[in-house]
């Protein structure tokens, strides 16, 4: 059940996250979750769109080098403690979270997209920990 994750570098100067975006945007792609790491000369953009083989599409166009993985998309509970209800469980069998963000506007849900070294695994553990995971679903939420 894993979603598609879209990753590309962008020279860190004022403008290029926004131009980014302006393509996606005039080509009817929403943003569903963003993830901006910046390091001195480039940051490195990991999101979820709405149509990610149309994004990925759209922006090779534009000469942008983009990497397409999977990443899970996981509803934590709202509340203290909430997300080891997603990270517990995946501790408990030596799997690593790489990274994690969360979704934007979910209408009071905490979606979090969560990059790990062992996918299937993951999947399989938080199924049986009745951790609610997302797929082509959250690309119209």
């Amino acid at each position: 059940m894993p979603v598609k994750q879209i990753s590309v570098s962008l020279e860190n100067v004022p403008g290029k996250l926004a131009e980014m975006s302006a393509y996606l945007g005039e080509n009817g792609i929403n943003i569903v979750a963003v993830s901006v790491v910046d390091a001195s000369d480039v940051s490195a953009i990991r999101f979820v769109a709405s149509d990610p083989e149309k994004a990925a599409n759209v922006l090779r166009s534009h000469g942008y080098s983009i990497k397409m993985t999977d990443v899970l998309a996981v509803e934590a509970p709202n509340h203290p403690g909430g997300l080891n209800a997603v990270l517990k469980p995946l501790k408990e069998v030596s799997i690593n979270v790489n990274y994690l963000y969360t979704c934007l506007g979910r209408g009071g849900k905490t979606v979090l997209i969560v990059g790990v070294d062992k996918m299937e695994e993951a999947i399989q553990v938080l199924k049986n920990n009745w951790v609610h995971m997302y797929d082509e679903e959250l690309y119209k939420l």
